[in-house]
């Protein structure tokens, strides 16, 4: 954070007048909002990932100049693991249209016209975007390909069709899988290197004072077909869009579309292959969140998502593969919707989208019946004050292990360390020089690695570790960041560490 202060400091001229961690985030980087005395806002962050601090920096500056609405740049650090940014506000296109959303998807004229202008700008994205675009700077690949594919189509075998008992012929399931696959990866934009957003949701849209859209968190992008993000942001079961809404906003699409490149055709059947690929992909995270994590929402989210299924597969053509078709007519053909039994879960992200954005998620291809692999372990680490409790396990496993980090040497007892963290430098030196700290975390890293490389023999998929002090500002935060540090370093898990108190949440994930 003194870094990131130090950045900013040196770019306007002057300190903060106030500094606000802005949560919420479901990614690896941490958002600063910094305000200066005359009113003026922008943006730090701190990545933990410098490939992919460099692709959001790199893509962001190549926009910009397209003339896209997209954050800009103004400041970056020499080792590229912090930057600030132009302040975009705080709406966001999923924001403004939370009533209609939760009206069963009654939208207005006013939501209607929002959806309008941003589905008008995708294509503006996607083709002018890549324009002279260096695909090798994207993260974590540079283009769409059949690994990506069959990720998700087997994500949707193993966490929805094994998971509710769905009987299927595997290797026939297997081969219309390769064949859809095959038929997404050829819907090319006729030789076009165009944009994949990949994670084109409301979410990442923010509406400036007069509702005119900007784009964000577009680090994760590629090169690959148009129709994945339009199909992916039309067919999200929670929006609940209106079928002839959603056919406006497809037009709208292709009258953009057509504007910027006539010679790019819009190949309906194709869009359909996306579609189908869309869907799948939200019935594996649907049954992801309800299977394993026991998430009622998620398990209440599936009827939406089939009705949409019913409503693809009446169109002729929509799935033209054998088995796969025979098992989708089984779902939404059956009296109620399947459901999903209760399991031991991890691994959480703000909604289907987020999840469904990441494809550091652990494979499920190697065990039958849904059941994760050893790399599918989530540490969940915490730091927080006594005098607000100890953490609530969410996961309903009991809780994992607390430290009681009070008996050690309180930085907070001096006035040069009250307002500072446990992440912050002096106070790390402190700790440090003074000793204690470290005697301590040794025991704690023999128990902790011991039962880590327990769980994961037994295939364990989730294991919290908590660590609390008087103020859950200092020693705790210390001691909870570096276990974090240590156990994704040595063992290449998952970790979800959250300092409570500082609302901090970050995602270290697998390697």
């Amino acid at each position: 954070m003194q870094q990131l202060l130090a950045l900013y400091t040196s770019l306007t001229g002057a300190e903060p007048q106030t500094t606000e961690v802005i949560t919420g985030s479901g990614s690896n980087r941490q958002y600063v909002r910094f305000t200066s005395a005359e009113g003026k806002s922008l943006i730090g962050v701190i990545g933990t990932s410098i490939e992919e601090n460099r692709a959001f920096i790199y893509l962001a500056r190549h926009f910009e100049e397209k003339g896209l609405p997209v954050p800009h740049v103004l400041t970056v650090s020499d080792d590229e693991s912090r930057y600030v940014q132009q302040d975009l506000g705080t709406r966001s296109l999923f924001d403004a249209l939370r009533a209609a959303r939760e009206a069963g998807g009654r939208y207005g004229e006013r939501e209607r016209e929002l959806l309008r202008r941003t589905i008008a700008l995708l294509p503006r994205l996607q083709v002018l975007g890549g324009q002279g675009l260096d695909y090798s700077v994207c993260y974590p690949q540079p283009e769409m390909d059949e690994t990506n594919v069959m990720f998700d189509l087997n994500y949707f075998k193993y966490c929805f069709l094994k998971a509710t008992g769905v009987d299927f012929h595997e290797l026939r399931l297997e081969n219309d899988f390769r064949q859809l696959a095959k038929d997404l990866l050829s819907s090319s934009s006729q030789g076009v290197p165009t944009f994949l957003y990949r994670d084109f949701q409301a979410r990442n849209v923010m509406l400036d004072a007069a509702d005119n859209p900007y784009f964000i968190d577009f680090q994760g992008g590629r090169r690959g077909p148009i129709y994945y993000d339009l199909a992916s942001f039309l067919w999200q079961a929670s929006a609940r869009y209106p079928k002839e809404l959603r056919e406006e906003l497809i037009g709208v699409y292709r009258e953009n579309l057509k504007e910027i490149r006539a010679d790019l055709d819009f190949n309906p059947s194709a869009f359909q292959s996306f579609i189908l690929f869309r869907l799948l992909q939200v019935l594996g995270a649907y049954g992801f969140r309800g299977y394993f994590e026991r998430k009622k929402h998620f398990i209440d989210s599936i009827p939406p998502a089939l009705e949409n299924l019913r409503e693809l597969l009446q169109q002729k053509g929509s799935c033209p593969y054998p088995e796969l078709r025979k098992v989708l007519k089984k779902i939404i053909d059956s009296d109620s919707p399947p459901a999903l039994p209760v399991r031991e879960g991890a691994i959480t992200f703000e909604d289907e989208s987020l999840l469904l954005s990441r494809h550091s998620a652990p494979s499920l291809t190697g065990r039958a019946g849904g059941e994760s692999a050893e790399s599918s372990l989530l540490v969940r680490i915490f730091s927080f004050s006594y005098k607000r409790g100890i953490p609530e396990d969410t996961s309903g496993n009991g809780g994992g292990y607390v430290f009681d980090c009070r008996s050690t040497h309180n930085p907070g007892r001096y006035e040069p360390y009250k307002k500072l963290t446990g992440l912050d430098a002096p106070v790390i030196k402190f700790l440090e020089d003074d000793g204690e700290i470290l005697t301590f975390l040794d025991s704690v890293y023999r128990l902790a690695d011991a039962h880590v490389e327990r769980y994961l023999q037994r295939g364990f998929t989730d294991l919290m570790f908590s660590f609390g002090c008087t103020g859950g500002q200092h020693r705790s935060v210390y001691c909870a960041q570096h276990l974090a540090e240590h156990l994704h370093k040595k063992y290449g898990i998952s970790i979800d560490l959250t300092h409570r108190e500082q609302h901090i949440h970050t995602v270290l994930p697998a390697q």
